[in-house]
């Protein structure tokens, strides 16, 4: 292991904590649109964590994993706030 793989790793792992205590507010979050932005939250989280490892680990195979659920995570918000806005519960 190098210094920079050291480093990735290390914030990879910050990343893992930041999205533990975004966990808290999608479990009290108060309205449904804190929990979806806090979903949204903990995904891209997830996308920066499997890029850190995958430069970390010169696997490059790993970006594409994370590129394919960047998209799913957009697509899930775009899906639970026309759910939202159509139910009545924006505006």
């Amino acid at each position: 292991m190098t210094f920079i793989s050291d480093v990735l790793l290390g914030g990879a792992a910050a990343f893992i904590v930041v999205s533990l205590s975004i966990l808290y507010r999608v479990v009290r979050g108060p309205t449904m649109q804190d929990r979806v932005i806090a979903v949204n939250a903990i995904g891209t989280n997830i996308v920066v964590v499997i890029a850190l490892v995958a430069a970390a680990t010169g696997n490059s195979s790993a970006l594409d994993i994370a590129i394919v659920y960047a998209l799913l995570n957009f697509l899930m918000s775009i899906a639970i706030s026309k759910f939202t806005v159509e139910r009545g519960g924006v505006l």
